[in-house]
């Protein structure tokens, strides 16, 4: 099968590894043909080019700032970016032929783009919903609903939902919403596409030095949060965290990863003279994973306000490295029943900053973190090896 796969992030190989560059990877492997268009920020590259990585053909088109900018700049560049990827797509690809499109949401104008492919290369195309936008900026006061901007990005939404012939959801509470709130899309339309990644065999420490490193006291509970940090992030929560746990001696907060939202940490460790809590904006993907390992709790938090059922892949890194998660979400997400039926830790609505700090110095003096990180190991190995996912597109292909 030939797939034109138009994606907003897709890191080189030097860079690492995510969900979706293991989903490409593993397409490619089971014997299909896989082309990659993607959008790449102009801080990061000057000129589109295309090239060969990771055994297949990856064209990246230069648009403009989308991750960690401001409102105002991000909304420029999801406007500009189907213009230059159709621009891309005309010049370096005009000549193929493609069978089946793949593509991601956020962002939803990307939609006007998938319609002009799929009359291009006459074939089928298939949504990854994985954010459920402009619902989402509503959520956070972020957009109004009696804007203009909104009501656009309404259009856009439904635009974008009547363009694919099949919309992947990544929980059963994705697919109750999107039906709830969009009646006219038919059930049959939806299914469930989870978030899946290419697994780690050895799971075995690396001996990667992080306590000695950042001058963690040996036998502390280190927490981890990584990845980004913005509004969704409500990182205000962890900030309350951190100063309430400020002469826990036995506690120890790491974070890593950027965002608009990031300095908020850095203002309260220095603000409140917190010891236990380190910020590190950046680390090559190698070394974040060997923090992973080392670490004792993986952190999930979400915004107590979302009405939207947010699913964060990061959660898939923590299980994959056998290590137990406290969840700290809004209540329609339905990653509380993830972390039941795994039994890989713990859940707190995240809008208790009283419960979600006992559920830190609970499971910072519990015995069976050990235990709870090899269940959520477990249930990876069983629900969100990639492969599943390559088995439920090629389901699609000769449709």
């Amino acid at each position: 099968m030939r797939i034109l796969y138009i994606a907003t992030s897709f890191p080189e190989p030097r860079k690492g590894a995510t969900i979706y560059t293991d989903l490409a990877e593993a397409l490619y492997k089971a014997g299909h043909e896989i082309t990659v268009v993607v959008s790449e920020e102009k801080r990061n590259r000057k000129v589109t080019k295309i090239k060969k990585e990771r055994g297949f053909e990856v064209l990246r088109v230069v648009t403009g700032n989308y991750y960690n900018v401001g409102f105002i700049e991000k909304g420029i560049t999801t406007f500009k970016i189907p213009l230059w990827m159709r621009w891309g797509i005309s010049k370096y690809l005009g000549g193929r032929k493609f069978d089946f499109i793949l593509f991601e949401s956020p962002p939803i104008t990307i939609a006007g783009l998938v319609a002009w492919a799929k009359k291009k290369y006459n074939c089928p195309a298939y949504l990854m919903l994985k954010d459920i936008f402009p619902q989402n900026a509503l959520d956070l006061n972020i957009l109004y609903s009696n804007s203009l901007l909104y009501k656009v990005f309404k259009r856009q939404e439904k635009r974008l939902y009547k363009t694919a012939d099949k919309i992947g959801c990544m929980s059963e509470a994705n697919i109750t919403y999107l039906h709830k709130h969009n009646p006219w899309l038919m059930k049959d339309k939806l299914e469930i596409f989870p978030n899946t990644k290419k697994l780690r065999e050895d799971i075995s420490r690396i001996g990667f030095p992080m306590r000695a490193r950042y001058g963690i006291r040996e036998g502390a509970c280190v927490f981890l949060f990584g990845g980004n940090m913005g509004r969704p992030q409500f990182i205000q929560l962890l900030c309350k965290a951190i100063k309430e746990c400020k002469e826990e001696k036995d506690i120890f907060f790491l974070f890593i990863g950027r965002g608009t939202d990031s300095y908020k940490l850095d203002h309260t460790i220095k603000k409140n003279q917190i010891e236990n809590a380190l910020v590190i904006n950046e680390l090559p993907r190698i070394e974040y994973e060997q923090i992973i390992n080392e670490c004792d709790v993986g952190l999930i938090i979400l915004d107590p306000r979302f009405t939207i059922p947010n699913y964060p892949s990061r959660i898939l890194s923590y299980m994959e490295y056998a290590k137990p998660v406290l969840v700290a979400s809004d209540r329609v997400t339905d990653l509380k029943e993830l972390v039941e039926d795994a039994d890989c830790g713990e859940w707190v609505w995240s809008g208790d900053v009283d419960s979600f700090v006992l559920a830190i110095k609970r499971m910072a003096d519990s015995d069976d973190l050990i235990e709870k990180g090899m269940n959520g190991r477990n249930y990876i190995e069983t629900h969100f090896r990639v492969e599943k996912s390559v088995e439920i597109l090629e389901k699609h292909f000769d449709a």
